[in-house]
């Protein structure tokens, strides 16, 4: 069963299967159903009719069947060790993990020594050793160096064993079962594999050719079979071993004459620091193979999954490469040239220059395409025909998302090579070209971030019309991503901060061109967004932009283009594949307007404070929920930039750009138009407290009277008697209804008697005493 599952499992040619099936045809049939049945099943049959097996185990165990549960066993392997220990259990306290002997009762230690006659009773030697190999662990209720003297019987017991395919598999299960319950005894783990060695001659007897002959089993496939069991054996062995004990493998490998099945065994088990270091010595064995029964190129991929690990000494790299790709090149089969080919072609990369792993692309296209003539017409680089050979377009994506993946890992620095980019932008081009109706928005945002990561690699330094040059193709490559454009546009603005930096503020005529041009590209590609909130952000960011670049007249046109998006603004907006409310999205859009529109010079054709007045007329006309209170705290937040407007230097502005407060110089008359618009404003705020004179929202009512009052305190001269009035009625509104929060109350009433102590503030003293607080009752 052991031997069966592995091949099975490892999914060998049907003819090896056979073979192994008729080598178990050798063991005795079951009591209750012959096992030549078992032949004309398939792969997966077989593996079926073992688990049914597995289970009449255990169904007959648990019904008492002892006889029965002992035939099945010698076919499919069952520990009795759960059963003996149970026994051991008195008074219900269990037995301790490291328990001795002496702590088992005499009917635990009768039942275990039956178990073991039984066994000895059995005839044949195959089940006799698998059986007695499965409860090794059951000598431990017996006697304290049980194992260790049954392990190497059990070794010697294998010497008995004639077919060596057989024996293999068991000395892999006894290694198997020994790593299991005496890791510690490694002395007879090694003993099993040098007896292994001593035996491995027999492979090429007369006795097992001819079988091969009989059953139509090539020797190169045969061998095949034997390196799982090997594989295992070595890495029981090699599991913590000292590098002295890795060393003597190597050399008894070399004694019997480098044999290739071994060799490839030592190199799949051994740690890849280990095979790395001393990658010359396994290049000169592997040379020395004979390549009959075991193909090289197999050692070479082998040794090439190591130094995919660990790195050999940097003076062999480069002979290691050639040796290694003498016996590739060689290779006529396609599947076996590329799976050796790609093994190697990481070791390349990893540490050559381009010019080496051109040439093993170079040999790989001539490989791979044979009858592609044309081929001799692509320029000197390698890397786009290679990507050719993918055909389907899934795969040529999948290849090209792994490619961009790596870039983006492992690209310490930004570049300008024009064969990267060249290369680069291919397949960027081939992801971009994917996508369509059907794409899943995920996959979306996937190649969108892998061509992000490309774009934001790509630098020219100084050369500032080359890159913007750069940002333009890439915006008419990439144009069905609106992720990939939002970044263009960032780049580009940042492009135009950066040449700002560089001028020091001081632009010259070719500069002031360059970022007009700059400023140009972000105005036509925003409109080409589908989100209405990504649109207007970009906008507002590009008019920061260009104003922070003295581009007064754009500027002018991206904040007229945000005003005039606004009323577009839908009820509901996706978030994260859901529906929300824009009204919260809306007022942070908004206060962040307001704040650069204080900065932002009249026009002097378009009259003052034209796009504070455009923005209000559009806020006006906006259809807000009827349960919202947004649209007044935006008219609070108006009132704020309208009060910072009449001060006369305003508190923050653009360097070598006039705001209002250098153009008017505090004209009276741009003042009064400032009162005229806080009135207006003001007024629609009184009318909304009005309409929420109702019961059901007079809580509404109370918070929004507060809050307006707040911004009264902090914005507002309250030495005029119509504010000051007018603080006192909101005041009262707020505790009117008793939905007043009195701890606020008075923190908010401390804070003006703190303030009226301040000079210039002793009429805060007389509206502290308008202020009373009432209490909810």
């Amino acid at each position: 069963g052991f031997l069966l599952k592995i091949i099975v499992e490892n999914k060998s040619p049907n003819n090896l299967v056979l073979y192994a099936l008729t080598r178990l045809e050798e063991l005795d049939d079951l009591e209750e159903g012959s096992q030549k049945e078992l032949l004309n099943l398939t792969q997966q049959d077989y593996m079926n009719r073992i688990e049914e097996l597995n289970q009449s185990l255990k169904d007959a165990w648990s019904s008492d069947q002892k006889v029965k549960a002992l035939k099945i066993v010698i076919q499919v392997r069952k520990l009795v060790y759960e059963r003996i220990q149970s026994m051991c259990v008195d008074n219900r306290v269990s037995l301790p993990d490291n328990f001795s002997p002496e702590c088992i009762n005499d009917t635990a230690k009768e039942t275990c020594l039956n178990w073991f006659f039984k066994i000895a009773s059995i005839r044949e030697l195959i089940p006799r050793f698998y059986v007695e190999a499965a409860i090794l662990k059951c000598n431990k209720f017996l006697s304290k160096t049980g194992i260790s003297e049954c392990l190497p019987r059990l070794t010697s017991m294998i010497r008995g064993i004639g077919d060596p395919l057989v024996a293999v598999y068991a000395r892999a299960y006894l290694c198997r079962v020994g790593m299991e319950v005496a890791p510690q005894l490694k002395e007879s783990l090694n003993k099993n594999f040098f007896d292994f060695l001593l035996t491995f001659k027999q492979i090429h007897g007369d006795t097992v050719q001819n079988q091969l002959v009989v059953q139509c089993v090539e020797i190169p496939l045969y061998l095949t079979l034997y390196s799982p069991a090997i594989d295992w054996i070595l890495q029981c062995i090699a599991y913590r071993a000292p590098e002295v004990l890795l060393t003597e493998m190597m050399e008894r490998c070399r004694k019997l004459g480098n044999n290739a099945l071994l060799l490839n065994s030592v190199m799949s088990a051994f740690r890849a620091e280990f095979i790395a270091a001393r990658s010359m010595d396994f290049i000169g064995m592997i040379k020395e193979c004979d390549e009959s029964g075991f193909p090289k190129h197999l050692l070479f991929r082998s040794l090439g999954l190591n130094l995919a690990l660990a790195d050999p000494p940097e003076n062999d790299r480069l002979q290691i490469l050639n040796e290694a790709w003498k016996v590739i090149t060689k290779l006529k089969n396609p599947q076996d040239y590329i799976n050796c080919a790609e093994v190697w072609v990481e070791y390349t990369c990893r540490h050559f220059t381009k010019r080496e792993v051109n040439t093993v692309l170079a040999d790989v296209i001539k490989h791979m395409t044979p009858d592609r003539a044309f081929e001799d017409a692509y320029p000197q680089e390698k890397f786009l025909p290679f990507l050719d050979m993918f055909q389907k377009e899934s795969v040529r994506v999948e290849v090209c998302k792994c490619i961009m993946e790596s870039f983006i890992k492992h690209q310490q620095e930004s570049t300008k090579d024009p064969v990267i980019l060249n290369a680069l932008l291919h397949i960027c081009k081939t992801m971009h070209d994917s996508v369509n109706a059907l794409t899943l928005e995920d996959e979306k945002r996937m190649l969108a971030a892998l061509i992000n990561g490309f774009i934001k690699m790509v630098s020219f330094g100084r050369d500032f019309e080359q890159q913007l040059s750069f940002y333009v193709e890439a915006r008419s490559m990439f144009c069905n991503l609106e992720p990939v454009l939002v970044q263009l546009i960032h780049s580009v603005n940042q492009l135009a901060m950066e040449t700002r930096k560089v001028m020091k503020g001081n632009h010259s005529r070719k500069t002031a061109a360059f970022v007009r041009a700059c400023v140009a590209f972000c105005f036509i590609t925003i409109p080409s967004l589908s989100s209405i909130f990504t649109r207007l952000n970009l906008y507002l960011h590009s008019g920061q932009v260009a104003l922070a670049n003295q581009c007064l007249s754009q500027a002018d046109a991206f904040f007229k283009a945000a005003v005039s998006l606004v009323p577009e603004v839908p009820k509901m907006i996706s978030v994260d594949g859901k529906m929300r409310p824009s009204d919260a999205f809306l007022l942070e859009f908004l206060c962040n307007f307001f704040s650069t529109l204080l900065v932002v010079p009249d026009h002097p054709e378009q009259g003052v404070l034209f796009l504070v007045r455009g923005l209000l007329n559009v806020i006006q006309d906006y259809t807000w929920e009827d349960n919202s209170d947004d649209k007044i705290r935006i008219y609070t937040n108006v009132l704020h930039l309208l009060s910072a407007m009449t001060q006369e230097a305003y508190i923050y502005h653009v360097d070598k750009v006039d705001s209002n407060d250098t153009l008017y110089g505090g004209d009276s008359k741009f003042l009064t138009e400032i009162n005229k618009l806080c009135e207006t404003v003001i007024a629609q705020i009184l009318d909304h407290l009005k309409t929420l004179g109702k019961e059901e929202t007079l809580k509404r009512q109370s918070q929004l009277a507060l809050y307006f009052f707040n911004t009264i305190l902090a914005h507002g001269d309250l030495r005029n008697n119509k504010l000051n009035q007018l603080s006192v009625n909101l005041w009262n509104l707020a505790q009117k209804h008793g939905f007043a929060d009195t701890k606020t109350m008075v923190k908010t009433l401390e804070y003006i008697k703190r303030r009226s102590n301040q000079p210039e503030m002793s009429h805060f003293t007389d509206l502290a005493l308008r202020l009373p607080l009432q209490s909810r009752t």
